[in-house]
């Protein structure tokens, strides 16, 4: 068993306040989803507020960035739930409630067992991909790495570049 987790953080730039119409379908389903999360196979935590909101989370200068974080044993219970679960229902909507982004929006990398990140260093993690692409410190699903005490054989994990979400 390995000594580390995975961390994902994802962001996006909504289209209107969460209290706005464009975004109530959205906002109705985050509970429901938030709460398959916490019941999936290898979830460990998630960013949010005291009052259980990831929402009302806003690092960036623009308003309309939303961040999720949360923290997973491995990849493969990370991808089970995002491209098998429920969710990927709400992905598949998720161009009616977030604009498109030019840039990585999504990165993965390992922390010790019991490390809950920052968003600051959620955010630097993201800088890193987008500067260097995929290493081990900071990658995505399509070239995902495994934790730092795996075997040094082991290669990177792939899960394709098909996204069931679109």
């Amino acid at each position: 068993m390995s000594a580390y987790e995975l961390v994902q953080l994802n962001i996006g730039i909504i289209r209107g306040p969460m209290d706005s119409p464009v975004m109530a379908d959205f906002a109705a389903n985050l509970g429901r989803i938030n709460a398959l999360a916490e019941r999936s196979p290898g979830f460990v935590w998630r960013l949010q507020t005291e009052d259980g909101d990831a929402t009302a989370i806003r690092p960036f200068e623009d308003e309309n960035m939303l961040v999720n974080m949360s923290v997973w044993q491995d990849v493969e219970s990370l991808n089970s739930y995002v491209y098998s679960s429920a969710h990927v229902e709400v992905m598949r909507r998720r161009r009616e409630w977030f604009e498109r982004m030019n840039e990585a929006f999504l990165v993965l990398w390992w922390v010790t067992k019991g490390h809950r990140p920052s968003v600051a260093e959620a955010i630097a993690k993201l800088e890193i991909l987008r500067g260097k692409g995929p290493t081990p410190e900071a990658f995505t699903f399509r070239k995902a790495f495994p934790p730092p005490d795996a075997a040094r054989s082991q290669p990177p994990v792939t899960f394709g570049v098909e996204c069931p979400a679109t």
